[in-house]
């Protein structure tokens, strides 16, 4: 099993840094220039608790997928998501928030193990954790980039 811990200190208020982060047309533009796709069922830009998103990303000429369903949300302190189908045995993500007197702090926590099958498994244990990491420190990037300037608007309706 891998484990990310990712802290990312944002200036701006937790309702807004919260809300970028469950906002599906940010994920997508972090995903830009790579090599994945996110669809989400969510009706609306911001997922809620019960939507789904799925993750695929094709390596070494196999589709991989990963569906990811919002399973707790406590507004402005914490949403989760977790793997209910997929190449990988097991995926969590917890997001934090935490608002501080200057912005807010977000943490990343996240609990995978590595894909089903014996090729994938195996370069799964050495690549995996870093191409998470990756993904999610864009995605916190321009969170930061909307969220401290008037971004963010653009992408909240």
């Amino acid at each position: 099993m891998s484990s990310i811990h990712l802290t990312t200190f944002i200036k701006a208020p937790a309702d807004r840094v919260f809300n970028l982060c469950r906002n599906s047309t940010v994920f997508k533009k972090a995903l830009e220039g790579r090599n994945e796709t996110l669809t989400a069922s969510a009706s609306d830009i911001l997922v809620k608790p019960g939507d789904t998103m799925t993750l695929s990303a094709k390596h070494l000429g196999k589709t991989r997928a990963v569906t990811l369903r919002v399973t707790e949300m406590e507004n402005q302190q914490k949403f989760v998501e977790e793997q209910v189908k997929g190449d990988l045995k097991s995926f969590r993500h917890e997001h934090h928030f935490m608002q501080v007197e200057n912005g807010t702090i977000v943490i990343d926590l996240v609990e995978m193990e590595e894909p089903r099958d014996a090729i994938g498994g195996m370069l799964g244990k050495f690549f995996l954790r870093k191409y998470f990491e990756k993904i999610l420190s864009k995605r916190n990037e321009l969170v930061r980039q909307y969220a401290e300037s008037d971004k963010w608007r653009a992408v909240m309706g």
